[in-house]
């Protein structure tokens, strides 16, 4: 069987993966990964309204089967999925972050990086062969921008996703009292745990190493503490985007453009007037604004406005196949998943991407064929109306 094609079959699910990736990762990590802000009402929103949606089987039609495949600026994905910029991914397992690179280019899917990703832009692009997209914070210096953006151009990258919904840092308690705060501390508690996940801390110290903001590397002053560390990054991003930002992005960067973070429509209308490309409807995951909206609502309101202006994406909440179909069929052109490939891998290791691409390709391939879907782009004829 080739990497490929890698499926184990005792975990079928990403609730069989989060088992597993947290009998296997140290508390702080896993929730560093799994938790949202404040008391986590708009993570389980996220999750819980995507399963609301329904869809419409045709159980007599001649039907003559299902092609997952999905094209978007201009190039054919295998599946209308990809993988969601997440920071850090080195702490919940090490080169995770290189794993889901390489997976996603195996599986002809697209790859986001984040800026405070744990793997390098240069070596993202070695894995991809610069197949690969670049989700830029945008740095309160300029020059700062131009340099990053230079970088991921000269790497091959020509998909660059910028950031909306993080003007402030999350208050988010589980990672305060686990010392993932800004600036980040080490805790008694956190080290006892980290003595009971004994595979976690081998492979840290033998395959990872300490994860890195590897891709700021190359800017951060040399000798830094933590807490300094912290209050770099801390100044260095800080600031939220706007459209005067936008603008010498649109003007600088002859790729792709895509906003993340949309959700209503008057921001909507600001990333078609400046001629971006995508926007994906996001909440970040539930980890920004705990009062906030489930991403699958916006979504159904902003696709029947700005469908074909704008090519429109979703990401947060969805967790498998099914929510795909779910996105899909209200008027998304692609999805994006964050945690559930991090489920993977801090479950399974360098299998673990190979395995989740795999299992939700299955799923979607299911609810295709029961449905009797042909192509992506038919899934809003099978959405039930509410």
């Amino acid at each position: 069987m080739s990497q490929k094609e890698y499926f184990n079959s005792e975990y079928p699910s990403v609730e069989h993966l989060i088992k597993k990736a947290q009998s296997r990762v140290p508390g702080f990590a896993f929730d560093y990964l799994h938790g949202g802000c404040f008391s986590g009402v708009n993570l389980d929103r996220n999750i819980e309204d995507i399963k609301k949606v329904q869809l419409k089987p045709w159980y007599l039609k001649d039907y003559q089967g299902a092609s997952q495949e999905t094209e978007l600026f201009g190039k054919t994905y295998s599946s209308p999925f990809g993988v969601a910029p997440v920071g850090l991914q080195g702490l919940m397992w090490p080169n995770s972050c290189e794993y889901l690179a390489q997976a996603a280019k195996d599986h002809n899917i697209p790859f986001t990086l984040s800026t405070v990703g744990t793997a390098s832009i240069e070596k993202i692009a070695k894995i991809t062969d610069g197949d690969f997209w670049f989700q830029l914070y945008h740095p309160a210096q300029d020059d700062l921008r131009d340099k990053l953006l230079e970088r991921a151009w000269d790497a091959g990258c020509r998909t660059l996703v910028i950031l909306a919904d993080t003007p402030t840092f999350a208050y988010r308690p589980m990672e305060i009292r686990n010392g993932l705060s800004i600036p980040p501390r080490m805790t008694m508690r956190n080290i006892a745990q980290m003595m009971f996940r004994w595979n976690w801390c081998f492979s840290q110290l033998f395959a990872g190493g300490m994860p890195e903001f590897q891709t700021m590397k190359p800017y951060i002053p040399k000798g830094l503490s933590m807490k300094h560390l912290g209050l770099f990054m801390n100044k260095t991003f800080s600031g939220r985007l706007t459209e005067a930002k936008i603008a010498p992005i649109r003007d600088k960067w002859k790729g792709n453009l895509v906003i993340k973070g949309i959700v209503n429509p008057e921001d909507a209308e600001v990333a078609v007037k400046h001629g971006l490309d995508g926007m994906i409807v996001s909440n970040h995951g539930g980890r920004q604004l705990d009062r906030g909206e489930s991403t699958i609502e916006p979504l159904k309101r902003l696709a029947p406005d700005f469908k074909g202006k704008i090519k429109i994406m979703m990401d947060s909440g969805i967790r498998n196949g099914a929510d795909i179909a779910a996105a899909m069929a209200c008027g998304a052109d692609f999805t994006f998943m964050g945690r559930t490939p991090m489920y993977g891998v801090a479950a399974l290791g360098k299998h673990g991407g190979h395995h989740t691409f795999e299992m939700i390709k299955k799923q979607l391939q299911q609810n295709m064929e029961q449905i009797a879907c042909e192509k992506v782009t038919d899934f809003p004829r099978h959405l039930v109306s509410e």
